[in-house]
């Protein structure tokens, strides 16, 4: 039996049928969705990096500065505490610059000397000032002894900054083997500190506000150091931190200490060239609070009343 064989395909295929219309039409479509998609992905990027860039400009009335000072209220009597406020507000409305007013107890220190909360105090001071481009941390045992000079001009202007530097000097006194940078640019220095004849002197520096300022704080109240039990707490630490992190070293500059951390006189115990001077920037009480023969009050009384007179004269 003989089966019939399908039929032989030609070689010769028809011509392609010519597209309807509805398949023309949503070529069209599709084209131009991909065009408007495309301008839509455009406009989102422009937006981001607008977006992006906008948190840069500081808002009108942004203060270029923050004073940050801790204090302790089971240790000070409130007519010492207005005193400290009195200065530090006086000053700060001079120039232009906020004042940041907290208490040793405002934080977790997890059992640690309460001398540690000046750290999270300047944290807490970058929260709430995210535009402000530096912060001094002031001791409460401290005065402005000249309020006309402003921060700018008197130490954090690079030119300014570039002829106080000390280069090449032990950063802990007297031998220590790591010294501060010689090739430092002003304008890389995100942190001012003093040193006395012993030490580095943390109750008194300024900062300035980013991410290096952000890991410079963390890195110092790091819980490891916080309970090493160093035996001057976060005095020690700092100086640790400074001289085994060269990412920290880098950013540091060393001014001579009359420039914002000038010492009383001999009758407190002081010696040496760091003694405080007529017109000098700041005076510190350094120790009336640690020894037991010593009052930072009384300490303090004369030259605030100095400084009052000084604040009306100007104001006059």
């Amino acid at each position: 039996m003989h089966f019939a064989l399908p039929p032989r395909k030609s070689s010769h295929p028809p011509p392609y049928a010519r597209p309807q219309r509805s398949s023309q039409l949503r070529r069209r479509q599709l084209q131009l969705g991909a065009i408007l998609a495309s301008a839509a992905l455009f406009v989102i990027y422009l937006l981001t990096q607008l977006s992006s860039a906008s948190p840069g400009r500081p808002p009108s009335g942004t203060s270029e500065a923050v004073i940050v000072t801790v204090l302790d209220r089971t240790g000070m009597s409130d007519e010492y505490i207005e005193k400290v406020k009195d200065n530090r507000i006086d000053y700060a409305a001079r120039h232009g610059y906020a004042t940041f007013f907290t208490n040793t107890t405002s934080y977790d220190l997890t059992g640690s000397p309460t001398s540690w909360s000046l750290i999270p105090a300047v944290r807490h001071a970058m929260t709430l000032h995210p535009y402000s481009t530096y912060f001094f941390s002031l001791s409460p045992h401290a005065l402005v002894m000249n309020p006309s000079l402003s921060l700018t001009s008197h130490i954090l202007s690079p030119k300014r900054l570039e002829t106080l530097m000390l280069r090449d000097k032990p950063v802990v006194p007297p031998d220590s083997v790591i010294k501060t940078f010689s090739h430092l640019k002003g304008d890389k220095v995100d942190l001012v500190l003093t040193q006395d004849s012993e030490a580095l002197c943390q109750s008194s520096f300024i900062v300035r506000q980013g991410d290096w300022a952000r890991f410079f704080l963390d890195s110092w109240f790091d819980p490891l150091y916080r309970n090493y039990n160093f035996q001057k707490a976060e005095g020690h630490a700092l100086e640790h931190v400074v001289q085994w992190h060269p990412t920290i070293l880098t950013k540091l500059a060393l001014v001579p200490q009359r420039i914002m951390n000038a010492y009383p006189g001999p009758l407190t115990g002081h010696e040496g060239s760091h003694l405080f001077e007529e017109e000098d920037f700041v005076i510190r009480f350094a120790g009336c609070e640690t020894n037991a023969t010593r009052s930072c009050e009384k300490e303090m009384e004369p030259y605030y009343y100095k400084w009052k007179q000084e604040s009306r004269t100007l104001s006059d």
